[in-house]
């Protein structure tokens, strides 16, 4: 521990008393701060979990399909029936706020048709698999949207941890055995006093 530079004197040791109580009241808050961000990371990392398994499965149907179609359809026909489609998606980005960390929310609109082709050239494989992917994307934007929460809660409990950390290893550890130093220096102060006083009246 290191003992600040201040003098001391009755006022310094009053200003660091007040500076103890404010950076405990600031260690606990930001101690219960870091504990809720914990178990809300790890509710997301959770939700984060289920969701791949879900999109795993769903890819593993679409894949399958797009597959079998591959096997019995000619390259052209699928090119085709993909460049037909006239389907759009529009990404809306919204901010939250939990727990002073700004975490995004992704919503999706979609226009157009992915089926916009003749069924006469495709297998019912293939229209299976698109209509597979098409139900997939809303999950990959939310997982997309928890990821990125996930990276960003993560480096704010780092960020809160490290200041719990500096504030109860090193400022308020400071901060006390500073308040000690000057307790002992008005100590000495005031017995050299008591002893200066003693002096005189035993010279008079």
């Amino acid at each position: 521990m290191a003992i600040l530079r201040v003098n001391p004197t009755r006022m310094e040791l009053l200003r660091l008393k007040k500076k103890i109580k404010v950076a405990q009241r600031g260690h606990k808050l930001l101690k219960e701060k870091r504990d809720g961000l914990m178990k809300e990371f790890l509710s997301v990392i959770s939700r984060a979990k289920s969701l791949r398994e879900e999109i795993d499965e769903k890819m593993k149907k679409a894949f399958k399909c797009f597959i079998y179609a591959s096997a019995y359809q000619h390259p052209i026909a699928t090119y085709e029936a993909i460049l037909a489609s006239d389907a759009k998606v529009d990404l809306e980005v919204k901010i939250k706020n939990i727990m002073s960390v700004k975490i995004p929310e992704f919503n999706i609109s979609r226009k157009g048709d992915i089926f916009n082709y003749s069924f006469m050239n495709t297998s019912g494989n293939f229209d299976l698999a698109l209509k597979y992917f098409d139900e997939i994307l809303p999950f990959l934007v939310k997982l997309v949207e928890i990821e990125k929460i996930i990276d960003l809660m993560a480096e704010e409990i780092e960020k809160t941890r490290r200041r719990v950390n500096a504030l109860e290893h090193i400022l308020i550890p400071n901060l006390k055995d500073t308040s000690k130093y000057i307790l002992l220096k008005l100590d000495e102060l005031e017995r050299g006093s008591k002893l200066s006083l003693m002096r005189l009246k035993e010279i008079s």
